[in-house]
């Protein structure tokens, strides 16, 4: 068996088209959806095309599709995007995110137990790093007993051991840190092999597309921020460590 894993794509549509053209996406047996699939500037149509992958997605609550519920149901957010995107969420999308796991169990062979979540198995927002000590992975892992675990919300791509615990961040496909394009994960349970990929496609494309399409009032903006520009990884270490309770 042959996981795709797709993280954090914040509706991004013309990144999750992109993703779901590779050939390795489209012959993997399942598609594992790590949360925060929609709190973006195509949030209707995003969902839309991720149900249209019928069984073969499956689909892991995370913090923003959490808040884009609360939108929802009246009570506001503090960032503009996820405020507006749930404001125009459909009342099926409203359900089917109200509805997500807080995280899934696969047997994947040489993988073994693979835990999926989206920021750690014990919060959907908690902060954990590439660079985060051994102490605070054991903590954050703490009672989990899973050979692999497999989580985003960062948006920088991973893999490494945590006291013999492989451990998966396939970065953003929609909002990435560090380096252009969308990144995603594929796992293969025969070998046991996890391969981080990224996949190019034309952003000032995208871009314009979005601000045609979207609706979203700071859609240039926005854009400009997470499809035509990126981040440092750097400068995300900073803040999410502190986010973590790193000293300053």
């Amino acid at each position: 068996m042959r996981i795709a894993v797709l993280s954090d794509i914040h509706g991004v549509l013309p990144a999750l088209e992109a993703v779901l053209a590779e050939p390795d996406v489209a012959a993997a047996d399942r598609l594992v959806l790590t949360g925060d699939m929609a709190a973006g500037p195509q949030p209707v149509e995003t969902l839309d095309l991720l149900v249209s992958l019928g069984q073969r997605a499956l689909w892991v609550n995370g913090n923003a599709d959490r808040e884009l519920v609360e939108v929802a149901h009246g009570s506001p957010s503090a960032y503009p995007i996820s405020q507006w995107a749930g404001e125009r969420l459909r009342e099926d999308q409203v359900k089917l995110l109200a509805g997500l796991p807080a995280g899934l169990e696969l047997e994947l062979g040489a993988l073994g137990t693979t835990l999926f979540v989206h920021a750690t198995p014990r919060r959907d927002d908690e902060m954990i790093l590439v660079d985060s000590t051994l102490e605070r992975w054991a903590e954050v892992l703490d009672g989990v007993t899973a050979d692999t675990v497999v989580l985003g919300n960062t948006h920088m791509p991973f893999v490494r051991l945590v006291d013999r615990r492989l451990v998966v961040n396939p970065g953003s496909v929609g909002m990435p840190y560090g380096t252009v394009g969308a990144h995603w994960a594929l796992l293969d349970a025969g070998s046991g092999a996890v391969t981080l990929r990224r996949t190019l496609f034309d952003a000032r494309a995208a871009a314009d597309r979005i601000v045609a399409e979207s609706g979203f009032a700071d859609a240039e903006g926005w854009v400009a921020d997470y499809v035509t520009g990126v981040h440092s990884d750097a400068e995300a270490l900073r803040v999410f460590g502190k986010a973590e309770g790193r000293p300053a």
